[in-house]
């Protein structure tokens, strides 16, 4: 398992599942390898399914695929100030916030699926930018330590566990 070759000190316990579902040990090629997979993913998900959630109070498709957007933009905007040294603590975000106020229903996905693209392509030149050495700083965000090469493990993983929630409770 992935979490296994980190530090007890690079990660909150909280996101060993995430870790542990990473698409690749190699971050970049897991960024590569995942947005393949998730642009066909949600390319093949029925129109009548875009804003359907499975329960009250549950995501949409289209408001699980931009949670997962958000979330990268701020985890790969944390990988950044951690790999450039920056030792000053990150807040945490609400995420349910960012949801509630994200107006989907006014997107197409395709529009969001465009937008995943560009925020992935992003993260993936950045990761590529990052020295071997600077992928072990530690930082902290949401009060816990937290490496840059965690958060690369994360984005894959925490996007494999949307897309396993959306097969088995939406499609």
């Amino acid at each position: 398992m992935i979490s296994d070759r980190l530090s007890s000190s690079e990660f909150n316990p909280y996101y060993k599942g995430y870790i542990n579902n990473a698409a690749d040990e190699d971050i970049v090629k897991g960024l590569r390898q995942n947005i393949v997979k998730c642009v066909e993913f949600y390319g093949n998900i029925h129109d009548e399914k875009h804003d359907y959630a499975y329960a009250e109070g549950k995501w949409t498709v289209k408001e699980v695929l931009l949670h997962v957007i958000d979330t990268e933009r701020i985890f790969a905007y944390r990988a950044l100030r951690i790999s450039r040294n920056d030792a000053t603590p990150m807040a945490g975000f609400e995420q349910d916030d960012y949801v509630l106020n994200s107006d989907t229903t006014k997107r197409s996905l395709e529009s969001l699926i465009g937008e995943y693209k560009t925020v992935r392509a992003a993260s993936i030149s950045l990761f590529e930018s990052i020295s071997q050495d600077n992928l072990m700083n530690i930082g902290t965000a949401s009060n816990s330590p937290i490496s840059v090469r965690a958060i690369g493990y994360i984005l894959t993983g925490h996007e494999n566990h949307h897309n396993r929630i959306l097969e088995e409770r939406y499609l």
